[in-house]
């Protein structure tokens, strides 16, 4: 492309600010931002309701007034202007045809006179892909769908929670907060049989005025016939001995498929599966694992790729993985079919054969993970209830597990083990590792009290490094490798933590030690009857540990295996997801919104966000506090320097749940933060250290996107982020933590203009997306 094409392109994007406040230093883009703003310094109100006597400073304020006030009184409601012109012009212009999304791509393509480059057409062609495979939706799939449906309603009648629990939606209709935003097409629902995972594309959002502002430019990502490397992985930036991974396990031939599905009905000896499940075809059995071992398996890698043979594993744990597979391809009914019948096969196994906690099989533990992951992201409260209901089963079985690793260890005692011993012993302590990480989830998101203590796995080597784990060396090269890894123990790690020692270890280990800071930072923090002095002494210590523990992230084990996943930085994901991790647990030790995480255990948008709105008023600032907001502003940043619209349509696919579980805490801290010093400003001015992270934050946004929210720099983020996290859903939790977050916003930005309470606001009603369309359709 030419400089002269380029210049061509961007110049319409920057626009003047030649309207300038007449009470500040401030300009604007548009007059009538400008205008909004002064009422800002004049106080003038002039949008009037006509049923009260009540004023407002915008149009929107006014027209949400009348909708939760009046809506009782049965008068007719007030509208949008924009929204009265384009009911009139649509209904003008008569009935629609149904489409399935390409006209707009193609009315784009028209809009841009010709300049358009090779990334946004590629991005344009991924959509009409994608808008043309959302009408073909295999017949052998809705079958299979609709015979699952009628069965499992019959008998699978004692299932706590329900199949729609989880919004696979795929795709909102969500714009961040700026009037010249656009918004993509939905990806389809459901894909043909012949989909693959590996040639999966998400349409890639064209950056809004808000990201053009960012303080770093945004980076340009081009479609790319395989998404998982794209990004920020360069063929420049790999170190010159790196490997890919292990391809993900797959079902090669009938015969294949034909052995799994005896092998399901072996174990299924009551028949309580096999008379109403249909397996997939060969092509979705492959499919799903794919999208398992590419999308979710690198962040919790307790299983061994290459030995992972569909036909020779255990029936619950392969149905298990489908079904987490399946949602990642965002087909919900096929996911809820597999995992309800995993549970159904692994429940009934364990209660016919009586085992205990100490000769359960590793894949029983593998098994139940999986499924509780499943049920407790679910973004269902009943999943929830079930995942805690079975959860002291799985902390014994963990437990039992860890004794019987011991006594091998101890029996075999100094002698080098086989590499198939090797891949045994460590693929246990990986499993026990990961439901460790997963319990400390549940403590962070829920509140629930850790059913493994952060000291249960002292005598436990940590987990090695990925490269080692997935390395398919001969026994020479793999024994070589396995002496020179470095693998302390769970105790000499944190040890050597404590002690401020920087220790060695994997990125998988990494993560493990910040879950253990994490659980003794909760327990301190819910131990009100230690002395003031000891707390303070320990939080100290942990604060310093904290400390050590991310200087020790450039110590980690160099790993080779290239990862398919895109992080905005250097090293494996495991080490992006503990980064996540660690600045919550950091803020933690200054603020901990207990009574939010047991709202969240509800799962309901509206409580939640009036628990949020109401922490403000114990929410204090200080000098240690201004420490946390620089964590906060790091995960905002993130996003923002990447692009909040790529960001939000390709985050669930590339990142953990940890990400969006970690940021709430951080961006309601922020949000709070900020709306304290909206709050103060003229009676407290904020110091220097306040004043420099605020100005921080303004810069990530432009004056038109903060203005959308009467200059409320708290409204804006947290509509920004809870939109991000709600734009695609894999995982139903990220509805409810987005959800709330708008809810969050709203009241936030109400209670700039409207002259309402903290207090009074968290109990108001909630806004509908109607409301949200009246008030983004008048402010643009």
């Amino acid at each position: 492309m030419t400089a002269q094409t380029q210049f061509v392109k961007k110049t319409p994007l920057v626009q003047e600010r030649k309207y300038k406040c007449e009470y500040c230093a401030r300009a604007f883009s548009r007059s009538e931002h400008r205008s909004r703003h002064e009422r800002s310094h004049t106080k003038e109100r002039p949008f009037k309701c006509m049923k009260c006597r009540s004023t407002f400073v915008r149009r929107d304020l006014l027209l949400r007034h009348d909708r939760t006030v009046h809506a009782k009184d049965g008068g007719v409601p007030l509208h949008s202007e924009v929204k009265r012109r384009s009911t009139k012009n649509s209904s003008a212009a008569g009935p629609s045809k149904p489409t399935i999304a390409i006209e707009p791509a193609i009315e784009q393509l028209d809009g841009n006179e010709g300049l358009v480059d090779m990334e946004t057409a590629a991005a344009l062609m991924t959509e009409l892909h994608q808008a043309a495979a959302a009408a073909m939706v295999d017949q052998e799939q809705m079958l299979l769908r609709e015979r699952s449906q009628r069965s499992m309603s019959s008998d699978f009648a004692t299932v706590p929670y329900t199949p729609g629990a989880i919004r696979v939606e795929n795709m909102s209709t969500w714009d961040p907060p700026t009037p010249s935003s656009s918004t993509g097409p939905d990806l389809p629902k459901a894909e043909s049989q012949d989909w693959n995972a590996n040639t999966l594309q998400l349409p890639l959002g064209h950056p809004t005025s808000m990201e053009r502002s960012f303080s770093a430019e945004p980076r340009s990502y081009a479609a790319s016939p395989n998404p998982y490397f794209a990004g920020f992985a360069s063929p420049s930036g790999l170190p010159s001995h790196a490997t890919p991974p292990p391809p993900p396990p797959a079902v090669v031939d009938d015969n294949d498929r034909n052995e799994v599905l005896e092998n399901i009905r072996k174990i299924d000896v009551e028949r309580a599966v096999m008379d109403r499940f249909r397996l997939p075809s060969k092509s979705g059995l492959n499919r799903y694992l794919s999208a398992y071992f590419n999308l979710f398996h690198h962040h919790l890698p307790f299983l061994h790729m290459s030995s992972f043979k569909p036909g020779t594993i255990a029936p619950p744990l392969l149905l298990a993985v489908l079904s987490i597979g399946a949602l990642y391809t965002f087909e919900k009914e096929q996911a809820y079919t597999l995992h309800l019948s995993s549970k159904v096969l692994v429940n009934n196994f364990l209660h016919r054969n009586d085992f205990s906690s100490l000769n359960c099989p590793l894949w029983t533990t593998q098994t139940l993970l999986l499924n509780m992951v499943f049920a407790s992201w679910s973004g269902d409260a009943k999943g929830l209830e079930w995942a805690y209901s079975i959860r002291a089963l799985l902390a014994n079985m963990v437990a039992g597990g860890r004794y019987e690793l011991q006594q091998r260890l101890e029996k075999r005692g100094g002698k080098l083990p086989t590499r198939d011993e090797w891949i045994s012993d460590e693929g246990c302590r990986r499993t026990y590792f990961a439901v460790y990480i997963f319990f400390g989830l549940l403590t962070l998101t829920f509140n629930h009290t850790p059913a493994i203590s952060y000291n249960e796995f002292d005598a436990i080597a940590l987990p090695c490094s990925e490269t080692l784990w997935n390395t398919e060396a001969d026994e020479q090269l793999w024994r070589e490798a396995y002496i020179n890894e470095p693998t302390p123990t769970f105790a000499e790690a944190h040890n050597r933590l404590l002690k401020g020692d920087t220790p060695l270890y994997s990125a998988f280990a990494a993560r493990v030690m910040i879950n253990a800071l994490f659980l003794e930072v909760w327990s301190l923090k819910r131990s009100p009857d230690i002395v003031d002095a000891v707390v303070s002494e320990y939080r100290g210590k942990l604060s310093a540990a904290l400390d050590t523990w991310h200087k020790a992230l450039d110590s980690c084990t160099t790993e080779s295996m290239i990862v398919p996943l895109t992080a905005p930085q250097k090293g494996h994901p495991l080490l992006f997801n503990a980064m996540a991790m660690y600045r919550c647990t950091a803020a933690r030790l200054e603020v901990d919104f207990m009574s939010i995480q047991e709202a969240l255990q509800d799962h309901s948008p509206e409580e939640v966000a009036s628990g949020m709105t109401a922490a403000a008023d114990t929410f204090t600032r200080s000098e240690s506090m201004t420490k946390v907001i620089q964590l906060c502003f790091e995960c905002f940043q993130i996003p923002a320097l990447m692009g909040i619209r790529w960001v939000a349509r390709t985050s669930a696919v590339n990142w953990s749940v940890e990400h969006p579980l970690c940021g709430f805490d951080l961006m309601l801290i922020l949000s709070l933060w900020l709306f304290k010093l909206e709050q103060e400003m003229d009676t407290i001015p904020p110091t220097a250290e306040e004043q420099a992270m605020l100005s921080k934050v303004r810069s990530l946004f432009d004056e038109d996107s903060v203005e959308l929210y009467g200059s409320r720099l708290s409204a804006a983020v947290a509509r920004v982020w809870g939109g991000m996290v709600d734009e695609v859903v894999v995982w139903g939790i990220t509805n409810l933590l987005g959800e709330s977050f708008k809810l969050h916003s709203h009241t936030l930005a109400l209670n700039d203009d409207a002259g309402l309470t903290m207090s009074s606001s968290a109990s108001s009603p909630a806004s509908s997306p109607e409301m949200d369309e009246d008030m983004e359709s008048e402010l643009d």
